[in-house]
C-alpha cells in the first residue's frame, strides 16, 4: 500500500481513479472540494488527495471562486485517472481541458432564455 500525499486513507496502487467532486457545506450553501479518489469507494471516505475546490455560490463581486493545482491534475490524469462530467465542464472553463459540451449547450440555452425575454418586454403597439 501506498501511503497519500495529503488526504486520510491508504488506496491500492492499482486501482481505477477518478477526479470528483466532494460536496461540503451547510444546506443551501453548498462547497466542493475536488477530490481523487478510487472510483469505487463513496463520496465521504477517505480521498488520494485534494487537488482543487469550487464554491459556486457568487460572493459579492458576482464571482465563483475556484482553486485548482492544475501541476496534481496533470499527474493523476496522466496516470490514468477519470474526470467526472462536471469536473470536466470546469477544467473546460479554466482552459485546462477543451470546453465540455455541456457547456456549450448551456450557453445555447442562456442566448435562447435571454432573446425570449427580450422579445416579451416588446410592447405590442410598437410594430416597426
Amino acid at each position: 500500500m501506498l501511503v497519500p500525499s495529503s488526504g486520510t486513507g491508504q488506496y491500492a496502487a492499482l486501482s481505477a481513479k477518478i477526479i470528483r467532486f466532494v460536496r461540503h457545506g451547510c444546506t443551501n450553501r453548498p462547497f466542493f472540494h475536488i477530490v481523487v479518489a478510487e472510483r469505487r469507494r463513496e463520496q465521504f471516505e477517505p480521498v488520494i488527495e485534494q487537488v482543487g475546490s469550487y464554491d459556486p455560490m457568487p460572493n459579492e463581486r458576482n464571482e465563483k471562486l475556484v482553486s485548482l493545482n492544475l501541476e496534481r491534475i496533470a499527474y493523476w490524469l496522466g496516470n490514468g485517472a477519470d474526470c467526472t462530467k462536471p469536473v470536466q465542464e470546469l477544467l473546460g472553463l479554466s482552459g485546462f481541458l477543451p470546453i465540455h459540451p455541456l457547456s456549450y449547450m448551456a450557453a445555447w440555452k442562456n442566448r435562447q432564455a435571454a432573446e425570449a425575454a427580450v422579445v416579451e418586454e416588446k410592447p405590442e403597439g410598437d410594430h416597426k
